[in-house]
Order: C-alpha cells, then structure tokens, then sequence
C-alpha cells in the first residue's frame, strides 16, 4: 500500500493537478460521502475533496432546482475523469417530509404549557403563537390524545391534547422557539404517507437522465415501498442500485422487519437525524449497530448518516465526540460515513473531509478492524460467492500476499469480499465503468478500469500492471486474482489464481 501521506495529496492538489491514480494517495478503506452544495459544487474543491478521501458525492434534492444538480453531476464527472479515478453519485430523494408553514416574523418564542394549534386550514404563510400550518392529509388521522409530535429534530415538543378534524391542539412540553418550516415527526411512528411524492417521481426521473449510481429512498415505512421504488425505475428503463434510509420507528421495530428492509434494495443508510427522532436519541446507537450488523450479514452496503462532523460547519477542528462517532462507525464494520451539511453548506469542507480520513486511517490501523471470522460457519449459495470467500480466506492467511483483485463485470463479486475484514487493498477491476462507480461505495475497494484485450482470456501481466497503479508491489510478492473464464456475462466469477510480481 502507498504510504504518501494525506498532506502530499493536498499538497499536491493545490500546487500541481494530479492526472492519475498514483496522485490519489488515500488510506481509508471506510469510504466518505460528501454532500454537494455551495460550498463543494466546483469542479476545482471536488478534486481536491476525491484526493483528500471522498468516494461518493451526495445530491441532495431536499435543496436546489434540478438545473443546478445537473451542473453539479456534470463537475463531479469532469473532476473524477481529470484525475482518472472512479467515484459514485448518490442522489437523495426528498420523500414525504412533513413540514410546518412560515411564521410571520420567521420565529416566536414558546414556553412551556402553552397550548398551540397546528391547523392545514391556516395560510402557509400566517403562522403565530395562534396557530401554525401544515401540510399532510394524514397528520390528524394519525394523532390522539397524548401522541407525541416532534418539530425541529426534536427542539420543540408537543403533546396532542385533542384532534378536530384537520386541527390539532397541543401542549408545548419542550422548547423556546419555533421557527419557519421546520420538519415535524410522529414520537413513535405511524405517518401512514407514501414513500414517493410526486416531487421524488420527477427528481427520480431526473436521476435517470443523469445515470446516477445510486439513489436513496427517504422515508420508507415498509419493505413494499422499496419494491414500489424499484418498479418506478424499471418504468423508467434504469437499474440504479437503491438505498433504503432507515429513518422511521416502523422499520425498526423487529430484527425481521430490519432484515425485510435490507434484502428489499441494494443499501441501507442508517439516518440517524430523523430516526432519532421517531425513536428517541437514546436507542439510536443501538439501532445504527444493528442495521450494520445485519447488513453486513445480508451482503449489503450501509452507510451511516447524519451529524457526523457537524461542528465543522463552523469550526475548522472536529470535537472529541464526534471523532469517536467517526471511529465507531469504523469499528462496527460500516462501508461509509455521509457528511451533509459539513460539506454542502460549511465553511470548511475540505478540512473536513481530510479529518474524517484521518480519523478513519487511524481506527483502521487496530486490529479488531483487520480480523474476520464473518460467514467463516456458513453454507454459501453461488459458485462466484465461495470463490469471493475463497479468496479472503487465502488472502488473510497467506502472508506474503500484498492485495486482492477482483476482475468484476456487475461488481457483485468484490461486494462479497468487502463483508470479510481485511488489512489488504482489494482492487476491483472492470471494462464497465457503472460498475468502478457503484463499488467506489464498498468498504475497502479501489476501482481501477482494465481493458479487456482478448475476449477469452485476461492478460495478467495487463492485470499486474493495472494493479500497480494503486498498489505498491514489489518483486516476488503475491496477488490473489479471481475472475471468470467467461467475460462478459454477470456473475460468472469461478476462478482463484494466485500470480507472483
């Protein structure tokens, strides 16, 4: 492995444009996601940003018009292909997030016991300590006397003490303030809305035309709205990998329906923000530690979301909490950490991100992070998982192996072997380049492209020096290679070999 440090790479961003993968110099196997707003749209901060550690770029569609975010695709693809490196795109759909109206005057202070009537009768734009809008067709019929409603991620309080209609009287039981359209949540859950809007149907729409890699669904109450998303898409003509965001109290409530969420799409995002919220901040940890369990477990992607850095938005050094939040996402095995407003909107988005690497390289250097007894005891399904297996077990056990190559057509091969740990680089190479983009998300992978020069065979003396690119080899170390004697068809991986440099 390459041992320039993070400082060379942004030394070497601001004084010479890198031109290839030897520019890109990062160790952190757990992969970052930074969102893409003001303060990270430029082509120029996003190539400093992939070289100081970033893997996946987030659009957000909660924020912007659709003009903007294609501009922002278009700088994220010309930033990656200046630098020859394969990053994912993440689009975020906005989902059926419930709001209250504007406030006259932007915000009213509250005291507690004071009683305030949310009605979807008042303008939107005429709230006072009188009343306040909203919008939601089934807010009321979810509400009863002593439900808990949550506004402003949980800073304001309030408890139903009667439902007429659409008009809902409360008791404020916490908070000093209530400002403009702040979100509002369920203590509990049960918000019978649908997953997709018809805002999301457009900006899902819009994902497509713009091949982004992934696209997150917020809000999902049910495994069903996952399989609803993925007709959506197959409508529309696209095979973009889907993350469920695991934000609300109804898909946490069992290990089965946990395990029904992850095995309805692709990923997972464990979006603590409003989780938290539903609830209760207290049970949050718990919950992010088993969703990254079972999706290890279940062969899927997750990624831990929300508030990671966010003392960062203002202050150029992280606090000591939030490192630790860092690492023990680390340690839990997750693939990836998602910086929101820290990069979208703050005032030190690339300092950010270089602490969150090094945070990341940090933890990894610990042994708990290295070693694996993952699926040591289990059965496997596919000829090209045992061969996944295979390899990670000869890889960690033979010591004078130095990385892993994957010679992937869907990536699904690579995904696989990032569930076992491992102190090695693990190197997935494909013709395709969805395919580089979509495994830029997996814990521990570095997409490099490999052409495929004979149609029946690899060259491996090709593979070997594709794999040098990124990886320091010296002479006589090995690699493990698995591929598949036939190219070109998905999930044809059969074969282990062992090359010697």
């Amino acid at each position: 492995m390459k041992e320039n440090s993070i400082k060379e790479a942004s030394d070497q961003t601001t004084n010479a444009e890198p031109k290839n993968n030897d520019a890109i110099s990062r160790l952190n196997r757990t992969k970052i996601v930074a969102t893409v707003g003001p303060a990270s749209s430029s082509k120029e901060v996003l190539k400093k940003l992939i070289c100081s550690g970033c893997s996946v770029f987030r659009i957000n569609f909660s924020h912007g018009e659709l003009e903007q975010h294609a501009e922002s695709v278009k700088a994220i693809r010309a930033a990656a292909s200046e630098l020859d490196h394969s990053v994912a795109i993440l689009g975020d759909l906005q989902g059926p997030k419930i709001r209250i109206g504007s406030i006259i005057g932007e915000t009213f202070a509250l005291n507690v016991g004071q009683e305030l009537l949310l009605d979807s009768n008042i303008a939107d734009d005429a709230g006072s300590p009188d009343g306040v809008s909203y919008k939601c067709e089934t807010l009321a019929a979810s509400c009863e006397p002593g439900r808990i409603l949550m506004l402003d991620d949980g800073r304001v309080q309030l408890e139903v003490l009667s439902v007429d209609g659409d008009a809902i009287l409360t008791k404020v039981v916490a908070g000093t303030k209530l400002s403009s359209r702040k979100g509002l949540n369920l203590l509990g859950g049960g918000l019978a809305e649908d997953a997709l809007t018809e805002k999301d149907m457009q900006d899902m729409a819009f994902a497509v035309e713009q091949d982004v890699d992934y696209l997150c669904v917020s809000f999902p109450a049910s495994a069903q709205d996952m399989l609803d998303a993925r007709s959506k898409l197959t409508e529309l003509g696209s095979s973009i990998r889907l993350i469920a965001k695991m934000e609300r109290a109804e898909v946490v409530e069992s290990q089965e329906i946990i395990d029904a969420m992850i095995e309805s799409c692709d990923g997972v995002m464990v979006a603590r923000g409003d989780l938290a919220v539903e609830v209760g901040f207290q049970a949050v940890t718990s919950y992010q530690k088993q969703i990254i369990a079972r999706a290890r477990t279940l062969n899927k992607p997750v990624i831990v979301a929300t508030q990671m850095m966010e003392s960062m938005i203002d202050s150029p050094v992280p606090t000591r909490a939030e490192v630790s939040d860092v690492a023990n996402a680390v340690f839990d095995y997750a693939d990836a950490v998602m910086l929101s407003g820290e990069t979208a909107v703050g005032s030190f988005p690339l300092e950010v991100v270089r602490a969150v690497h090094d945070v990341i390289v940090a933890t990894e250097k610990h042994s708990v992070t290295q070693v694996s007894k993952h699926r040591v005891e289990c059965d496997f399904e596919y000829v090209d998982e045992s061969i996944a297996m295979g390899a990670m077990y000869l890889a960690n056990h033979f010591k004078s192996v130095k990385a892993i190559a994957c010679l992937t057509e869907s990536g699904s091969t690579a995904l696989w072997m990032t569930r076992i740990k491992t102190h090695l680089p693990l190197v997935a190479m494909s013709p395709n380049e969805s395919t580089l983009n979509r495994v830029a998300l997996y814990r521990g992978v570095r997409p490099v492209h490999l052409n495929v020069i004979d149609t029946q065979k690899y060259q491996f003396d090709e593979v070997l020096k594709r794999l040098s690119t990124v990886v320091d080899l010296q002479k006589g170390d090995h690699v493990v290679v698995t591929f598949g004697d036939v190219i070109g068809i998905d999930g044809k991986t059969n074969t282990l070999k062992v090359l010697q440099v």
